[in-house]
């Protein structure tokens, strides 16, 4: 006869092995002293086996019986029940282990070779601050929108709105590689669209004018915060490269004999490799650099460890030290300035000047400029800036 609920409900034995009521189809109640637990018997290739359903009252008479079909039907497939409910049991074991941040961190060291070290850095950096300590410890196959959605609306909260939208493409990435590899059904920062604050879209600052810009070159040169910082404020003026690219230099990059920097396209925005003449003043500053952190990997180490570069905020913070506001110039305003003032005021031909900026430059042929193209021409440009810039420093008109 089948049971009842209120059968089950009521069912007590003081047996200490326990006694079995039958439901039908090899499926009984086992009522002991401590508890009561729902087992299937059955056989597969010619075995008798027993299989756990559950305990009651966790697992209801009706929870029983749907189990009861399920393995029903597995064994008419041929499989074996309790071997199937093992193998879920480990697969879930198994994606437990598999944390967001572990998942992260294999992400990052299968592509490496496709991230500038400026890059990877920064990524880390929004990883181990901004994203670990809310979703690091979680299971890559458990996460919701809302889970990722809590952790970037801290970063806006500071007020850093294109790093929260940066960082939610960087979940984005990291979820579909797991999906890639088995680890995740699905990137669920796709469910996100509109959820973030949209950042507003504004050119760096850049003082671009000779007077404010002699007055820029004096300050820098009577900074008196740490000789790090100091050098790359001259060299973000004299070079005009992107800020992450000049923090990431290295010495084996440096030429000073020939005077030229050679930087590989895997830092590069563009990914191509990129030449940087040295001016006779951006020589000197790189020498006296050498004499300090020469026998390290980069030219602008950490002030905590020479394993890793400069922080991407030490020419911005030096900047601010200056009395100068991110409203008036940032770090990557140096380029901006580089580019208005060649122009306008020197009068160095265009094509020169972003060659040397080190963005897209195509021929009449239509093909993109190689690096070492216009190398005499830049050089003598690059020396020309220099000296401009002294002359500005020195003295008020241009």
């Amino acid at each position: 006869m089948a049971l009842t609920d209120t059968f089950v409900r009521n069912a007590k034995s003081d047996k200490p092995k326990g006694q079995k009521h039958t439901d039908g189809d090899g499926m009984y109640l086992l009522v002991t002293p401590t508890g009561k637990y729902w087992r299937l018997d059955y056989r597969h290739l010619g075995k008798r086996k027993t299989l756990s359903l559950g305990a009651y009252p966790a697992i209801t008479l009706a929870k029983a019986r749907v189990r009861r079909a399920d393995a029903k039907r597995l064994i008419a497939e041929g499989t074996d029940p309790a071997e199937a409910k093992r193998e879920a049991k480990q697969e879930q074991i198994f994606a437990a282990t598999q944390t967001f941040e572990l998942v992260a961190r294999m992400w990052m060291e299968k592509t490496a070779a496709s991230r500038a070290e400026s890059t990877r850095q920064k990524v880390n950096g929004w990883l181990d601050k901004d994203v670990f300590p809310y979703i690091g410890k979680s299971p890559v196959s458990t996460l919701k929108p809302r889970d990722v959605l809590v952790c970037v609306q801290h970063m806006e909260a500071r007020g850093v709105n294109e790093s929260a939208h940066r960082v939610k493409q960087i979940i984005g990435q990291v979820l579909r590689f797991a999906v890639a590899t088995g680890l995740a059904e699905r990137d669920v920062t796709a469910d996100l669209k509109g959820a973030l604050t949209v950042p507003a879209r504004s050119n760096y600052a850049a003082i671009i004018d000779p007077k404010p810009a002699g007055e820029l070159m004096r300050a820098i040169y009577g900074y008196q915060g740490h000789a790090y910082a100091a050098a790359a404020l001259k060299l973000s003026a004299l070079l005009f490269v992107r800020p992450g690219e000049l923090r990431a230099a290295e010495w084996r990059e440096m030429d000073l004999d020939d005077a030229v920097w050679r930087i590989p396209g895997v830092k590069m925005k563009m990914r191509h490799d990129h030449l940087v003449p040295l001016s006779t003043q951006a020589v000197e500053i790189l020498r006296g650099l050498e004499r300090m952190t020469g026998e390290g990997k980069y030219v602008f180490p950490s002030i905590r460890s020479d394993e890793r570069c400069m922080s991407e905020n030490t020419v911005s913070a030096a900047l601010r030290s200056m009395g100068y506001p991110k409203e008036v110039m940032t770090a990557h305003g140096f380029r901006a300035m580089a580019r208005t003032m060649l122009d306008e005021i020197l009068e160095e031909r265009v094509d020169l000047i972003e060659h040397q900026l080190a963005h897209a430059v195509i021929d009449p042929n239509g093909r993109a400029y190689n690096r070492t193209a216009h190398l005499p021409g830049r050089r003598q440009m690059m020396q020309g800036w220099a000296d401009y810039l002294d002359q500005l420093r020195k003295s008020v008109k241009p």
